[in-house]
C-alpha cells in the first residue's frame, strides 16, 4: 500500500506534491466562508481555501562573480517571473523580494526556497546558496512598514546594486 498525504496528487514519478493542511474554522473568517445557497452545500462543509498575499525576501550568498553577471542574471529572473518586485546586489550576494500568493505560509515558503535552484540554469544565476528567508502576511508587513519597522517598501522596483 502506498502512502500519500491529503491533497496530495499522484503524478506518477517520485516527484512530492506539496500541499497544505487546512488550519481549521477558528482561522476563517465569515467572508470566506461559502454561502450555503450559492454553493449547493450546508454551512457545515469544509470551508474552501483561498490564496493570501505574503511579502517574501529571498537572500542568496556565495563566491563572488562579477558584478555585471550576477545583474543580467537577476534581471532575467525578472523578466521570467514578472511578480519579482526588486533585487539588491553584491559581488557575493543577493535580496529579491515579491509578493507571493499562495494558501499559507508553508506554501509560500516552499515556492521560495525553489525559486533560486530552479531558475539557475535558465537564467544564469551564480550558484549561490540560500541563506535567508522571510515570508510575512500582507497585513504584518503593511503594519511593520507603519510603524517604521522593517524593510521600505521595494522602491524603486527593479534590479540594483546594493
Amino acid at each position: 500500500m502506498r502512502r500519500v498525504r491529503p491533497g496530495a496528487a499522484s503524478r506518477g514519478s517520485a516527484e512530492r506534491a506539496l500541499t497544505s493542511v487546512a488550519a481549521g474554522t477558528a482561522y476563517e473568517s465569515e467572508s470566506h466562508q461559502p454561502h450555503a445557497a450559492d454553493a449547493g452545500e450546508s454551512r457545515d462543509a469544509e470551508p474552501t481555501e483561498t490564496p493570501r498575499l505574503w511579502h517574501v525576501t529571498l537572500s542568496v550568498s556565495g563566491k563572488e562573480a562579477p558584478l555585471d553577471e550576477v545583474r543580467r542574471g537577476l534581471e532575467q529572473l525578472a523578466h521570467d517571473h514578472p511578480f519579482l518586485l526588486t533585487s539588491r546586489y553584491a559581488p557575493d550576494h543577493a535580496e529579491i523580494r515579491y509578493w507571493e500568493e499562495a494558501r499559507d505560509l508553508h506554501d509560500a515558503a516552499a515556492v521560495a526556497l525553489r525559486l533560486w535552484g530552479e531558475h539557475r540554469q535558465s537564467a544564469q544565476l551564480p550558484p549561490w546558496e540560500i541563506v535567508g528567508l522571510e515570508v510575512i502576511g500582507r497585513d504584518t508587513y503593511h503594519q511593520r512598514i507603519a510603524e517604521g519597522y522593517g524593510p521600505l517598501p521595494a522602491t524603486p522596483v527593479g534590479v540594483h546594486p546594493f
